[in-house]
């Protein structure tokens, strides 16, 4: 057969949506800051807006050019217009998903909520400093980890000065909160 008339797998969205509900508890919402929630937008109207179109147009120019089993831009085109629509689809469902949490509510609060910029020191007196932020936002070389991360769930709701557990698979770490801040409320 030949290779024009195979369909792709349709697995992609069964894969994304297996992705979703695997990085969200159960019973858990989408949790993201407003800054998140903007990256995320942007970058769909990006794919919609302009990179879309452009490949919309590559790919119409090469299917004028005539036989469309061996051309190079057509078949290539083809490909990054699925990869961008699916982008686009998971995009989506991640901002319908989304329960946007503004984290300087909490400002001047000392104790561990989402949003919090909490710097805390193990058993061996090692220092770490993270910001717990939405899935989508996880960037842990930068120091921000998930709201569902075990160091998140154990920093949760402690305040400043509090002695927590974190189990990890080489057993059990202390943890001393040392110090919690939250972003200063933006005034109108």
């Amino acid at each position: 057969m030949n290779k024009a008339f195979v369909k792709e797998s349709d697995n992609d969205e069964d894969e994304e949506a297996a992705a979703l509900a695997q990085a969200i508890p159960a019973g858990a919402k989408n949790y993201i800051t407003p800054a998140g929630y903007q990256r995320i937008k942007d970058e769909l109207l990006q794919l919609i807006d302009v990179d879309r179109p452009e490949v919309v147009r590559v790919v119409h120019w090469a299917a004028s050019n005539g036989d469309r089993s061996e051309n190079g831009d057509y078949i290539y085109g083809k490909k990054r217009l699925r990869e961008i629509d699916r982008r686009i689809r998971f995009l989506t469902k991640r901002m319908d998903s989304a329960a946007v949490v503004d984290p300087s509510v909490h400002y001047g609060n000392d104790q561990v909520f989402f949003g919090a910029t909490v710097t805390y020191a193990n058993a061996a007196g090692e220092e770490h400093r993270v910001t717990i932020v939405g899935i989508d936002e996880l960037d842990p070389l930068n120091g921000k980890i998930s709201w569902v991360s075990p160091v998140a769930r154990a920093l949760t709701k402690a305040r400043e000065g509090d002695l927590i557990t974190l189990q990890t698979p080489l057993g059990a770490d202390e943890l001393e909160v040392l110090n919690v801040t939250y972003p200063r409320p933006i005034e109108d």
